[in-house]
């Protein structure tokens, strides 16, 4: 099951090294370190790197992003203080919508000369988790008739009067009924009933996305995003169906859950009724041929637009997505490699390599949406500004020409010849000087058995010499100390760097055990993935 979808939803810097670990607070967005994110490891990579870089569309990429460029300059740089994110993404739309893209390849330079790829995932593996959405399309009528008898709910006035409040107070205000009490009459007789639909599940999984299109009785569409929610917790069927041996943990889909539910109405009603959270709808008007509207504010893009957790990222960053995926059959079939631009988000989208890919409307798009829970590889897109130099751009030091001395003469002239003469009269001289013997590091073991030969000193300097010898002999016991105090001061370090490394496993476990607590989940619209 996709994730469940919100629109009109409430909308990091890396470090030096290869692979930054880091174990930050939830912070959204800190000032000093916009990229850096909680449980999260990063690595600089070149575009060569990317496999399937080359062969996208880059084209078809830029169209999405001046989408989100447009929304992202009708503020400012400073608008957003403390997300230098959103102000370097600024900067670089005002270089985007300057530019208009005609030759082959012009796309593609532009990502490449104005971002720095990064790749980024949940800390202790190499990959990231995604699925898929859509907007369903259904019938429907505006007034309750025989066969027409479950209804979409705008919010309830006590929904709207929370928004004045704090964050936590709203949330109270909205979690009244549950989704057994609305089924069973909560809401009725409010006039709150926008349309009224003949199929229950259908009705479940338009909770689910988060928007519709209604094909009414009178030929017109109606359309329909996300509005507002009860506040109460989303249940996972899929867990359910996976948990009591129903449906096999591989072959979970959302085609799956409908059959199961359309096979057994009595249980299949149950279950829904497991899941209290409930969405409320508002009518958007939008026309037939426009995508419905994303947590930026604009229309997304079958197949380039993505939701990601808002908490995280910042909507108009680009990420290319590598992953196998099924788009053609029920397993596994094709390598979908393409550049995603960030424009929505959702309850259930949470950490930094997690994204729910949007592939558009009807039912097409519907069956290839809800067999997506698969592993993914994430490369983030960085402005350069607010990333290091790659080490393979950083400029190297202009080597000597083979022909010349370091004072800038020719080799083979005759100065060279002369002054490799005098530097060679003055090695000479320092050569004659007294100077302690040196025993080459390379002696042969037969040279060991030989005593070494040494000039006979002066008596004078001979007396001198036993007398230091004597004068600097150290007592016997003074080395020992001081190698037990710095076996003690090494043991003391390596308990250090043990317990640190301690830490670092227990982080790594922590986020290991995250991951693969919502790769074990239906993943939901709104809420956390089943």
């Amino acid at each position: 099951m996709t994730p469940v979808r919100w629109p009109h939803r409430k909308s990091a810097w890396i470090g030096v090294a290869a692979l930054l670990l880091s174990a930050a607070s939830a912070t959204p967005v800190l000032a000093r370190n916009p990229l850096k994110l909680p449980d999260t490891q990063y690595e600089p990579i070149t575009w060569a790197m990317i496999e399937g870089w080359a062969d996208d569309d880059h084209d078809s990429a830029f169209a999405t992003y001046i989408n989100s460029c447009k929304a992202i300059l009708q503020g400012t740089p400073d608008s957003r203080p403390g997300q230098p994110m959103y102000g370097a993404l600024f900067r670089v739309c005002q270089k985007a919508v300057a530019i208009n893209p005609q030759k082959p390849g012009e796309a593609r330079a532009f990502f490449e000369q104005n971002f720095r790829p990064v790749r980024i995932s949940p800390l202790g593996t190499p990959d990231g988790f995604v699925t898929g959405y859509y907007e369903p399309i259904v019938d429907g009528m505006r007034e309750q008739a025989d066969g027409y008898d479950n209804p979409l709910y705008r919010k309830p006035a006590s929904v709207s009067a929370g928004r004045s409040k704090k964050k936590k107070n709203r949330r109270q205000s909205l979690a009244g009924y549950d989704r057994a009490a609305i089924d069973d009459g909560a809401l009725a007789g409010r006039n709150l009933e926008i349309c009224w639909l003949k199929d229950p599940i259908d009705s479940f999984f338009i909770h689910i996305q988060g928007s519709v299109r209604v094909q009414l009785d009178d030929g017109r569409l109606m359309r329909l995003n996300y509005a507002a929610a009860n506040g109460k917790p989303y249940y996972a069927v899929g867990r359910w169906l996976i948990d009591k041996g129903i449906i096999d943990k591989e072959e979970m889909s959302m085609d799956r859950i409908r059959e199961w539910m359309e096979r057994n109405p009595g249980e299949g009603r149950e279950l829904r009724r497991r899941n209290k959270s409930y969405v409320f709808f508002r009518e958007t008007h939008l026309p037939s041929n426009q995508e419905p509207i994303g947590a930026q504010g604009i229309s997304l893009t079958p197949g380039r637009s993505i939701a990601v957790d808002h908490k995280l990222h910042t909507y108009g960053t680009p990420f290319f997505i590598s992953a196998y995926l099924p788009i053609e059959s029920l397993k596994p079939d094709i390598w979908f490699r393409r550049l995603m631009i960030a424009q929505d988000t959702g309850g259930a989208i949470v950490g930094p390599a997690r994204a729910d890919l949007y592939f558009g409307a009807g039912d097409e798009a519907a069956s290839i949406a809800g067999r997506l829970r698969h592993d993914g590889r994430f490369v983030m897109l960085a402005p350069k500004e607010l990333v290091p130099a790659a080490d393979d751009e950083t400029p190297l030091p202009r080597s000597r020409p083979p022909d010349l001395t370091s004072d800038g003469i020719a080799a083979d002239s005759p100065e060279a010849a002369a002054a490799a003469k005098e530097l060679a009269a003055k090695d000479d001289a320092k050569s004659e000087k007294p100077a302690k013997a040196v025993k080459s590091a390379k002696v042969t073991e037969k040279d060991d058995k030989k005593p070494a030969k040494t000039e006979k000193p002066a008596k004078k300097t001979e007396k001198k010499t036993e007398k230091k010898a004597a004068d600097e002999k150290p007592p016997a016991k003074k080395p020992a100390k001081k190698a037990d105090a710095t076996a003690d001061k090494t043991g003391k370090v390596a308990e250090k760097k043990s317990g640190k490394g301690a830490e670092d496993k227990k982080a790594a476990a922590k986020s290991k055990s995250n991951s693969d607590k919502s790769k074990t989940q239906t993943t939901s619209r709104h809420e956390p993935p089943t």
